[in-house]
């Protein structure tokens, strides 16, 4: 039997810290939603995120919408436990950010495992540093749970000192790269 193929046609970043979000996602139409717990939360509002975030998934109501958890980086202070929380939420998948490596991928994973999550659980990688893109290959390898590489052209664009354009000409090769990656690691 083939795979079933979920559509990402629309896939929508919500804060975690942001109650009203959380529950208006549950109503927007979309594939998928991003529950952040990093860039779009405030320093002093993180373990909110983690608590609200728990919670909506517990509660439910969100359909076939695809529920991934964006962690923050296990380079900071708060990445750890947030792996630890996600392990145990039951989204349908982890979203790193600023993977630039093989290792955090297997650092994360690892942390998922000894946490008790499912060992099928899907990680997807936040590609969106030079560094990260030059090791798009070793990233999109790294292991069998990786299901997505997910461009992060905001974060790109300042470290390439870029400006956002209609044409994206400042992020074709970085495009580029990560689509051959993904398509070579299929």
């Amino acid at each position: 039997m083939a795979p079933s193929i979920r559509p990402r046609r629309s896939v929508l970043y919500m804060p975690g810290s942001n109650a009203r979000a959380l529950e208006k996602g549950r109503s927007l139409a979309a594939d998928g939603l991003i529950l952040d717990m990093e860039d779009a939360v405030a320093p002093d509002a993180k373990q909110t995120a983690r608590d609200q975030i728990t919670a909506a998934i517990a509660e439910g109501g969100y359909g076939a919408r695809e529920l991934i958890v964006r962690t923050n980086g296990l380079d900071g202070p708060w990445g750890e436990d947030d792996l630890k929380a996600a392990a145990k939420m039951g989204a349908d998948a982890v979203l790193l950010p600023k993977v630039e490596s093989k290792a955090v991928v297997d650092q994360a994973i690892a942390i998922l495992d000894a946490a008790g999550a499912p060992k099928d659980l899907p990680i997807w990688a936040m590609m969106e540093t030079p560094l990260g893109m030059l090791h798009a290959e070793e990233i999109a390898f790294s292991s069998p749970r990786l299901q997505c590489l997910v461009m992060g052209t905001s974060d790109l664009a300042k470290d390439l000192r870029a400006q956002h354009t209609p044409d994206r000409i400042p992020f074709v090769t970085s495009l580029g790269l990560c689509l051959l990656a993904a398509r070579a690691a299929k």
